[in-house]
């Protein structure tokens, strides 16, 4: 009872529960899907294409053997062989007899679809019907003459006429049957290419035929005139894309004309019995759904349930009289996190008693706190009467860094419920101050200017973000510097539109690329440049430019080289903040 109380954990519920459904799901879905589809789309597509293959083959063949028989009937004419053997005899066959054998060759011709011509020629390739003089070898070339020669008085496909690409040529030797089948001449055939069409276009065929004759050439083609057809059966390719589709392709070659045939069945042809498929992802879509409904409401109550009452007992809490809470679960994990509750109740019961005698005490340590601080007015008030003291001497520069440095306590000491923002106007008269100061101590050493038009001096800004990179100016450049410098402090409205851009310029030694980079990096983690804690004014800005702006500021950015000065610069919006 112990062992099997440790596994009805929450995790084994839920693991166990989902378990059971997916396989449920998947077991149906999975043999469902598999015995009946595919079976059905293979079965399905393997026999179509087999039987469309088998019946066009033998269209094909059938329409060969209808010009092999008329043209042998042509052939075998008596008057034919008669003209032929007087031809062969040396007599040339006067005009009338030539006009007779073609009136012979004009009514088989009637009895044929799809024949353009027939043509009767010598052995030394003249023409005796049509009546015009034209040779057999200006008509074909010599390596189709030696082609048909060969047969011995079967019947050779060319393919497309080199005279007229819409006709077919076909051409056999005549055979003298009276002289033991001697040769006798050439009896020349042309048919229409749209004699060879194998489409029924009648017929709602998904399939799409080719026919090419032995040099690639189409003879016969289902899809338009502008498809590139023969690059794409070229390549050999089983499954080919033309106009933007997919088709399998199934080739099959005649043996007696060297032709090939290619049936060309759509990819999603063969795709369709997912009808099937849909209805069996429904039907498993909705009975996983149900289960997974039915599960997850049970499981569901069985966590809510205790937590549910947890909740209640942690909500009647007061301060200073937590209760614990009585119930218990079936569930480990539930029961251990009740548990725990109680025992959390009692410490903090504890820990409220001891924390309210520490917050006694440290009342008391902070009022004798306060009462040790320094109003910084006392500060002002001495500040300012050093001022009057000095200016009554004639200490006139004395008392202007007195009061410089009285402006710039004031401006760092700010009272709790003054605004963070303040204008660039502000910004720049402190750093002002802060120059002035700088300037005596430094005697002749520094110069500097202030370049802002009256537009960007009215510019929020947050306060203290101009005057850290005056010092860092000052402090790493000037300062390092043999001989006097310069520190350029200029606003300007930035190319952006809708920003302002402030410059803190110096002519200082610079920076070489190792230490640009190491004060880039720290600017970036937000750390001091040095171990001496020099450049946290840098990252501060860094920070403080991301904290106020988020994505809207460009960030600080930094340009130096040896000996030629830096560059501290960064981006505002003219528009932001509290103004």
């Amino acid at each position: 009872m112990i062992k099997l109380g440790r596994l009805n954990t929450l995790r084994n519920q839920i693991f166990i529960g989902f378990l059971l459904v997916m396989i449920i799901v998947l077991a149906l879905a999975g043999v469902f899907t598999y015995d009946r589809v595919s079976v059905l789309l293979r079965n399905s597509a393997e026999r179509h294409i087999q039987q469309t293959a088998i019946q066009a083959t033998g269209k094909l063949e059938e329409l060969l053997r209808q010009i092999d028989t008329l043209t042998a009937q042509i052939a075998t004419n008596g008057s034919v062989q008669r003209l032929l053997i007087q031809e062969s005899n040396g007599k040339p066959a006067t005009f009338g007899e030539r006009q007779s054998i073609q009136h012979i060759a004009g009514n088989y011709q009637a009895y044929a679809n799809g024949i353009r011509s027939l043509e009767l020629y010598t052995t030394d390739y003249r023409r005796l019907f049509p009546l015009d003089d034209f040779s057999l070898n200006s008509r074909i070339s010599a390596d189709w003459i030696n082609r048909v020669d060969h047969m011995k008085g079967g019947l050779v496909w060319f393919g497309l006429d080199p005279n007229d690409s819409d006709t077919v040529v076909a051409v056999r030797s005549v055979r003298i049957i009276d002289r033991s089948f001697s040769h006798g001449g050439y009896l020349m055939v042309r048919i229409e290419r749209s004699y060879f069409e194998l489409t029924d276009s009648a017929a709602d065929s998904r399939e799409l035929m080719v026919l090419q004759d032995g040099a690639g050439r189409t003879l016969a083609s289902g899809f338009p005139p502008a498809s590139d057809v023969e690059a794409v059966l070229a390549r050999g390719e089983d499954t080919i894309e033309i106009d933007g589709e997919q088709y399998i392709a199934v080739r099959q070659r005649s043996e007696s004309t060297g032709w090939t045939l290619s049936i060309l069945t759509p990819v999603d042809y063969s795709t369709e019995g997912i009808s099937v498929l849909r209805t069996v992802i429904v039907v498993t879509g909705v009975t996983g759904g149900l289960l997974f409904l039915i599960l997850t409401f049970i499981l569901s109550t069985m966590i809510t349930r205790p937590i549910l009452n947890l909740m209640k007992a942690m909500r009647g809490a007061r301060l200073g009289s937590l209760k614990p809470n009585p119930k218990t679960s079936a569930t480990m994990e539930i029961n251990e996190l009740n548990h725990t509750y109680n025992q959390m109740v009692d410490y903090l019961n504890e820990l409220i008693e001891v924390v309210y005698q520490k917050e006694i005490t440290q009342s008391r340590t902070e009022l004798k706190a306060l009462q040790a601080q320094i109003n910084p007015h006392f500060l002002f008030n001495t500040l300012e009467a050093l001022y009057w003291a000095l200016e009554d001497k004639g200490e006139d520069e004395l008392a202007h860094i007195v009061i410089a440095m009285s402006g710039l306590f004031r401006y760092v000491i700010s009272r709790p419920d003054e605004d963070e923002w303040v204008t660039i106007g502000d910004e720049l008269d402190h750093a002002e101050r802060y120059l002035q100061i700088m300037e005596m101590r430094m005697v002749d050493r520094l110069t500097w200017t202030i370049e802002a038009d009256d537009a960007s001096r009215s510019v929020p800004i947050p306060k203290l973000l101009i005057q850290p990179l005056v010092e860092n100016a000052v402090l790493h450049g000037i300062e390092q510097k043999i001989g006097p410098g310069t520190v350029v402090i200029r606003v300007e409205p930035s190319d952006r539109p809708g920003y302002s851009t402030v410059s803190i310029i110096d002519d200082g030694p610079g920076m070489d690329d190792p230490t640009l980079n190491d004060l880039r990096e720290a600017m970036t983690e937000g750390r001091s440049v040095s171990s001496k804690g020099s450049g946290v004014g840098l990252a501060n800005v860094q920070q403080r430019l991301e904290l106020y702006y988020e994505s809207m500021a460009s960030g600080l950015e930094i340009g130096s080289a040896k000996g030629e000065g830096a560059i501290f610069s960064f981006e505002i919006p003219s528009e932001y903040g509290g103004h």
